[in-house]
């Protein structure tokens, strides 16, 4: 089912600027009235999905730092990351352990994985110290 998505004029329009970018990557989107945005396809890869909110983010990453005059590859990455980050494991998913390690492995060998597309650290190091202190071990 199609769904429409209320945004202000101008994040529409932004938004259905980068249709045909979108639609490359399996995101439908089309105007639907002044402000709306009917969204009639989502990524595969992400499953079932909250196409609000992925509009929203996506509103929100064009305005942001993709604004019309950057470069095609700058919004193209914007637009992957956030695209990307719907798809991602959430914070109070429970994962199995065989997934958990599954991600460690995939960290370790991403050399920009320190933090997530908007800024956001993946992981923390914590010393043997830190933890003691957590647990008001020291």
């Amino acid at each position: 089912m199609p769904d429409v998505v209320e945004l202000d004029p101008a994040d529409a329009e932004r938004v259905l600027a980068a249709a045909d970018e979108l639609a490359e990557w399996g995101l439908g989107v089309e105007p639907f009235g002044s402000g709306a945005v009917l969204v009639r396809a989502t990524p595969a890869p992400l499953g079932p999905c909250d196409a609000s909110a992925l509009i929203r983010d996506l509103a929100e990453t064009l305005a942001e730092g993709a604004a019309e005059s950057a470069p095609f590859a700058r919004r193209l990455d914007l637009i992957l990351a956030t695209v990307a980050c719907h798809g991602s494991v959430r914070a109070g998913r429970r994962l199995k352990p065989e997934e958990m390690n599954a991600l460690l492995r995939q960290i370790e060998a991403e050399p920009a994985a320190s933090t997530c597309n908007h800024g956001r650290p993946t992981f923390v190091r914590l010393s043997t110290a830190d933890l003691e202190k957590l647990f008001g071990r020291r």
